[in-house]
């Protein structure tokens, strides 16, 4: 699983055999600049997936609800959720949370819509949590971990994200379920793996967390072709007779 957020790399990621893409609410922090995911809203998300949808043939495509879109009411979250799916084309919705959002799960999962959990580190309870620390080091919140997530199951989620938890949490909590979990951050047990795709690719280099295997820097990369194009275009070299017509 990797997130994507346009139609290009949505096509190059669904050819690449990727198994599942995840329109991530971090195209508030990746796509826009921000802070934190808080600032993207519902219409913002069902742009991006949407161009997303139009790039992919076979892979699944999860979309985030953004930060006040479902922790108001059911009803609410609802309708975020047929908006999403009616409007952009996609598979599932992904949303934060676990006893606190159950009410909304299981209101979305009984209007036909497919729901992804996610547990541990969620960003949209950054301001909560204060930190993007490892979470549910301590028995008391691994245990509402664990709670949460046979909860979720037991609503109907079809998987969980389990984000930054101890290894050791995490295969705990992947043994006790029959759906699959996918972590980042939560060590190697859990069934499959999520990455931001500008974390993956190099494209940022600012954030280097433990977890992160980068396969590419893209970063220097593109630098190093852009200042070359420069170059060539300030030397009249590009471009070149066999460049024009």
């Amino acid at each position: 699983m990797i997130t994507a957020y346009d139609f290009s790399f949505a096509r190059l990621f669904d050819a690449a055999g990727i198994d599942v893409i995840l329109v991530g609410d971090s195209a508030s922090n990746v796509m826009a600049g921000h802070e934190t995911t808080l600032p993207i809203t519902l219409d913002q998300m069902i742009y991006h997936a949407s161009s997303v949808m139009r790039g992919i043939d076979r892979c699944l495509v999860v979309v985030d609800l953004p930060f006040g879109s479902y922790q108001s009411n059911s009803e609410i979250a609802l309708a975020s959720a047929i908006r999403i799916m009616k409007e952009t084309g996609a598979h599932a919705i992904k949303l934060e949370g676990g006893e606190e959002v159950l009410e909304s799960v299981k209101r979305i999962i009984s209007a036909g819509i497919p729901v992804m959990g996610h547990l541990g580190l969620t960003p949209q309870s950054i301001y909560k949590f204060g930190t993007y620390n490892v979470r549910a080091k301590e028995e008391e919140e691994a245990n509402k971990l664990r709670s949460d997530a046979k909860l979720l199951e037991e609503a109907g989620c079809f998987g969980i994200v389990l984000e930054k938890i101890p290894a050791k949490l995490a295969k705990e909590v992947t043994d006790s379920l029959n759906i699959p979990t996918i972590g980042i951050g939560a060590g190697k047990y859990c069934d499959g793996q999520v990455l931001v795709m500008h974390d993956m690719l190099g494209i940022n280099t600012e954030f280097k967390p433990r977890f992160l295997r980068q396969y590419l820097n893209m970063n220097e990369q593109s630098t190093g072709a852009v200042k070359k194009y420069i170059k060539d275009v300030k030397s009249k070299d590009f471009p070149n007779e066999q460049e024009q017509y």
